[in-house]
C-alpha cells in the first residue's frame, strides 16, 4: 500500500525511523569501507592497463570512480569515527550525567567562559548526531555529484565523436552543428558550475535566473539531478550544512595535494616507469615486470642476455593504428569499427575484403615506421602479431646477437615522424648486458 505522506502515521514513521538511522549508517559505513578498500586495488590496476591499451572509454568510468572511492572512503571513515565518538558521548553520559562545572571548582573566570563555550553535555552530544548525520548523507550526495559530472563528459565525448569525426554526407553541415551545439553545451556547463559552487546564485536574481532557467532544466536531466535535487535542497536549507559545503570542497582539494607530495632523496637519481641509458625500469623487463602491471611501451626478456637471440614486444595501442593509417591511407577503411561496439552481428552481402593481406600490409607499414637499433646499429626486423603472458596483443621480433660483443649494450626503439621525412624520435632505450654461454 502507498504511504500518504502528508499523514500523522506516516510522519511519525519517519521520525521514529529517523531515532533510529544511526544503527543503519553504522552498518552501511562499515560494509562500504571494507568493499572501497577491497576495491580500490582492483580499479588501480584496471586503469593502468586501460590507459596503456588508451581505451577511452573505459578510462573514463574508472577515472570517474577513483574520485568517488577517495570521497566516500574519507567522509565514512570521518562518520565512524563521529559516530563512535558520540556512542562514547552517549555512554559517559549515563554514567556521569551533564558537566557539574560548581564539581569542577575552577576560579569564576575559567568557569563563566566554559559554560558560555562549551555548555551543557547534551548540546555536545546534539551536535555530534547534528556533524554524524549530515556527514553521512553528504558522502552519497558527493558520489552524485562526481557522477553528473561523469555523464556530462560522457556526452561531451559521445557528441564530439558522432558530429565532429563524422566522414559521410553532408559532413560540413553537421561540423558546424556539432560545435554550435557544443559551444552551448560548454556555456551549460559553466553556468551549471557557477550555480553549483555559489549555491544558487544564478537562481536568485531575477534576470540572471531567466537566462539560466532553460540550461537548468536540461542539465537536470544530464546529469541526473532529478535524482538527488531533493536532498541538495534540503541540504542547503540549513545553515550548518551550507557550511558543512563550504568546508568540504577545499578539504577535498588539500587531501588531493597531500596525496600527491613525497620526498625527494637525491638532485639526480629519481625512479621513472620507462628505461633510459642510464636508468632500468623494471616495466621493460619480463622477469622484472610487477605481478599485476602490463608492458608500458616497449619489454624484453630479461637485463642479462645469455642467448645469441633477444625476444622484444612494443604492446599494440590505438594511436600506432592512427600512424600507421597516416602513412598508408590504402589502410584507412571505409568506416572506422574501433570504439563501442557489439558482439550481436548481422550478416550482410557487403564486399568481404582480403584480411590476410590487409594485415600483411599492415605490418609492413609498421615496419616501415618503426627501427630498432643496439648502440647506433640498425636492425632490419620483421614482426608478427603476438600476444604476450600479460594477455596484451601487440608486435614481437626476434633480433640476432651473433656480431655483440659481451658487456653493456643499448636497444633502442624509433620511429619515423612525418611519412615524408626521414627523421626519427626515440620512444625508448632499454639498457641489458649479454653475456653468452
Amino acid at each position: 500500500m502507498r504511504n500518504d505522506y502528508t499523514s500523522d502515521v506516516f510522519k511519525k514513521l519517519l521520525d521514529k525511523l529517523q531515532q533510529e538511522s544511526w544503527q543503519l549508517e553504522l552498518l552501511i559505513s562499515g560494509f562500504a569501507i571494507f568493499g572501497l578498500f577491497s576495491i580500490q586495488s582492483y580499479i588501480f590496476e584496471e586503469y593502468a592497463q586501460n590507459a596503456q591499451d588508451a581505451n577511452v572509454y573505459r578510462i573514463g568510468l574508472l577515472a570517474s570512480a577513483t574520485p568517488i572511492i577517495f570521497i566516500l572512503l574519507f567522509n565514512l571513515i570521518i562518520h565512524v569515527l563521529l559516530r563512535g565518538l558520540w556512542i562514547g558521548a552517549l555512554g559517559l553520559r549515563y554514567v556521569s550525567g551533564d558537566i557539574d562545572y560548581d564539581e569542577l571548582k575552577y576560579s569564576e573566570k575559567f568557569t563563566t567562559y566554559l559554560k558560555r563555550k562549551v555548555g551543557s553535555f547534551d548540546r555536545y552530544i546534539s551536535r555530534l548526531e547534528d556533524y554524524c548525520s549530515i556527514m553521512f548523507a553528504v558522502s552519497f550526495l558527493m558520489v552524485f555529484y562526481v557522477l553528473g559530472l561523469t555523464m556530462l563528459l560522457v556526452i561531451y565525448l559521445i557528441g564530439n565523436h558522432y558530429f565532429n569525426l563524422y566522414q559521410g554526407p553532408y559532413s560540413n553541415v553537421l561540423f558546424f552543428i556539432g560545435n554550435t551545439l557544443g559551444i552551448v553545451f560548454l556555456i551549460g556547463v559553466l553556468l551549471t558550475f557557477i550555480d553549483f559552487i555559489t549555491q544558487g546564485f544564478l537562481k536568485k536574481k531575477k534576470w540572471l535566473s531567466t537566462i539560466y532557467f532553460p540550461f537548468y532544466k536540461v542539465f537536470s536531466f544530464f546529469t541526473l539531478s532529478f535524482l538527488y535535487r531533493p536532498l541538495v535542497y534540503n541540504f542547503l536549507d540549513n545553515k550548518f550544512g551550507r557550511r558543512i559545503s563550504y568546508l568540504l570542497f577545499p578539504l577535498y582539494f588539500l587531501i588531493f595535494l597531500s596525496t600527491s607530495t613525497y620526498y625527494k632523496t637525491s638532485n639526480y637519481i629519481k625512479s621513472t616507469n620507462l628505461s633510459t641509458n642510464q636508468f632500468a625500469s623494471n616495466n621493460n623487463y619480463y622477469d622484472t615486470l610487477p605481478e599485476k602491471e602490463q608492458v608500458i611501451t616497449a619489454a624484453i626478456s630479461k637485463k642479462i642476455i645469455t642467448k645469441p637471440f633477444l625476444p622484444f614486444f612494443i604492446p599494440y595501442v590505438e594511436n600506432i593504428e592512427d600512424r600507421i593509417i597516416e602513412f598508408n591511407p590504402s589502410l584507412k577503411p571505409e568506416k572506422d569499427k574501433r570504439g563501442l561496439s557489439s558482439s550481436i552481428s548481422i550478416n550482410s552481402n557487403s564486399r568481404k575484403l582480403n584480411k590476410d593481406s590487409l594485415i600483411t600490409e599492415y605490418l609492413k607499414t609498421f615496419k616501415q615506421i618503426y627501427k630498432i637499433s643496439i648502440d647506433n646499429m640498425k636492425y632490419n626486423q620483421d614482426y608478427i602479431l603476438s600476444e604476450n603472458k600479460k594477455k596484451q596483443i601487440g608486435f614481437e621480433t626476434i633480433i640476432e646477437l651473433d656480431s655483440l660483443q659481451k658487456g653493456k649494450h643499448i636497444l633502442q626503439l624509433k620511429r619515423k615522424m612525418q611519412p615524408e621525412k626521414d627523421s626519427l624520435g626515440t620512444i625508448i632505450s632499454i639498457p641489458f648486458w649479454y653475456y653468452p654461454d
